[in-house]
């Protein structure tokens, strides 16, 4: 009985559209592999649905009040694969300087190591604005970069790239606020 109310409390809407992300993201991998403008536009279709995803769940979350602790672990952690993962796929085809991908996964990794550790004191870092404006930043700038060739006007390679370069700002300041919020509350410092 009690198996069938631990399976139970992983099924609601939120934990369902971390699930979807996750599963986008072989799919988004696999479509990077084959050039061309109609893998693209289907590869930046399903990476920006899937990215979709992570403003949905949490909506959900708060608004019918299912957070869960699997929501709370799976959530960000689906995000970061499903953004490394587009970063790694991107390197080799070009569209992404690789020390821009080392950068940002590298402050992704600096963090959730960061927020095991305030875990372990006893300290929450929560998400702050600047973080989601960093996953929001990636998410678009991502997008552009997996559609890559020009359609009308716009050229989304160079647009892609602009937006990148955003990202890795915002990327790069909201880690050095979880370090600065994590000595601040830090019982070791004085």
């Amino acid at each position: 009985m009690a198996l069938d109310q631990s399976i139970s409390s992983y099924k609601n809407l939120p934990n369902l559209l971390t699930g979807i992300r996750i599963l986008a993201i072989p799919v988004v991998v696999v479509l990077l592999f084959f050039p061309g403008k109609a893998a693209s536009f289907l590869g930046a279709l399903i990476f920006a649905g899937a990215g979709a995803t992570d403003f949905l769940d949490g909506f959900f979350a708060r608004r019918h009040k299912l957070t869960s602790k699997f929501g709370k672990f799976m959530d960000p952690l689906a995000d970061k694969l499903l953004v490394t993962a587009a970063l790694i796929m991107l390197i080799p085809l070009g569209r992404v300087p690789a020390w821009m991908a080392f950068v940002i996964i590298g402050r992704e990794l600096a963090v959730t190591g960061l927020r095991g550790l305030a875990a372990a004191d006893g300290i929450i870092l929560a998400p702050d604005r600047w973080g989601k404006a960093k996953t929001f930043l990636q998410m678009v700038a991502l997008t552009c970069l997996i559609l890559h060739y020009p359609y009308q006007t716009v050229d989304f390679q160079r647009l892609g790239i602009a937006l990148l370069w955003v990202a890795l700002i915002v990327t790069v300041a909201s880690g050095v606020g979880y370090f600065l919020a994590f000595f601040q509350q830090s019982p070791e410092n004085p």
